[in-house]
């Protein structure tokens, strides 16, 4: 797949996790605490600017799930290799509200994920 585009929303963040299939994969599931490969963006969803990519190393990512914020805990389990999803992480599943010690923190966070293997 292609590096994805993702729009700016423009609109009031989301209170929960919002989980959209963008493509829909043909391979294996991941279930809960996977180890995953991933090539993923992820954009600030106030500001539209990206503050992280696998893309931008050249190289997808590998992580367990039992060890990343608890939107891509919830939001990448069930789905398949070969797929796309879209996480709208609200700031409490993800780096917790602001002052928190993260750059991130207080923030709602879009994530675009390409699943390609699970283990």
């Amino acid at each position: 797949m292609e590096r994805p585009e993702i729009d700016f929303p423009g609109d009031a963040p989301p209170d929960e996790l919002e989980i959209t299939d963008v493509v829909v994969g043909s391979g294996a599931e991941a279930p809960p605490g996977a180890t995953v490969l991933v090539h993923y963006a992820g954009v600030d969803f106030e500001s539209g600017e990206e503050f992280d990519a696998s893309w931008n190393r050249g190289k997808p990512t590998e992580l367990p799930l039992d060890s990343v914020i608890e939107g891509w805990q919830r939001g990448i389990p069930g789905m398949r290799v070969g797929g796309r999803r879209k996480l709208v992480v609200p700031a409490h599943q993800a780096y917790g509200p602001a002052g928190s010690g993260h750059r991130l923190s207080g923030r709602t966070l879009i994530f675009v994920v390409d699943l390609l293997a699970v283990s």
